[in-house]
């Protein structure tokens, strides 16, 4: 299955985000029926991290995870990482001071550097999802938490062919009403299609070496999370 052109194309990724970081935090609320914050609160909850740990939040937007990191562990140091300057703008007018332009296949940051990585609505959206996993992977420290949250299709055929024209919908119009442009939104249902599902991911977490591996679906499995622990030790190459 073919990629959708602004995945293929990091300049239209950051041309569509830059677009929409005025109106993010919204149109965020408004698709995940106001629960997004209390999503992300759980996930950080439900962390045990070192004094002073360091968080890489990936894919930021606009730092919801970095600002919740840093209220429930107020030692903790976050580095926010964006492919969208715009989105970064805000993340900074928010509080959080360590914020970075980059790539989620070429990370600027050194190995094993992190206690924790939090991926809000990011692997859906990186061209290289196996890629991504690795250099996540690669700047964590052994024992660090992997916590993700995204959008997937639900497992029921019914539910997924209602849940893609819901998404469908609302995209259309909260596109129309806020930029002028249908398209804006209805990217999401799109990424969908080229997706792993919710048992996928955990399936290449663990091929990956992750241990304690969970997964906690919401909406009927529209919306994913999950919590995996690094190993202890690199695998040995092939």
């Amino acid at each position: 299955m073919t990629l959708p052109a602004e995945k293929r194309d990091a300049r239209l990724m950051r041309r569509m985000f830059g677009t929409i970081a005025c109106r993010y935090d919204f149109v965020t609320r408004i698709f995940s029926y106001g629960m997004d914050r209390r999503w992300k609160r759980g996930g950080v909850d439900r962390l045990a991290l070192p004094e002073n740990a360091a968080v890489l939040d990936l894919a930021a937007g606009t730092g919801d995870f970095s600002r919740l990191v840093l209220e429930r562990f107020p030692g903790a140091h976050a580095v926010a990482v964006d492919l969208t300057e715009p989105m970064l703008r805000r993340a900074r007018g928010r509080g959080i001071r360590d914020v970075l332009c980059g790539d989620a296949t070429t990370l600027p940051l050194a190995s094993e550097s992190f206690d924790c990585v939090l991926v809000g609505y990011g692997l859906r959206n990186f061209p290289d999802l196996a890629a991504s996993l690795r250099e996540i992977e690669r700047v964590m420290r052994p024992g660090g938490w992997l916590v993700t949250l995204d959008f997937f299709l639900p497992a029921n055929w019914l539910f997924r062919w209602c849940y893609l024209g819901y998404l469908y919908a609302q995209g259309a119009v909260w596109g129309l009403l806020l930029h002028g442009r249908a398209r804006t939104y209805t990217y999401i249902p799109a990424s969908l299609r080229t997706f792993v599902s919710i048992k996928e991911l955990s399936t290449l977490l663990a091929r990956a070496g992750y241990q304690q591996i969970e997964a906690r679906s919401f909406i009927f499995g529209g919306i994913g999370m999950h919590w995996a622990l690094r190993r202890s030790a690199p695998a040995a190459a092939d």
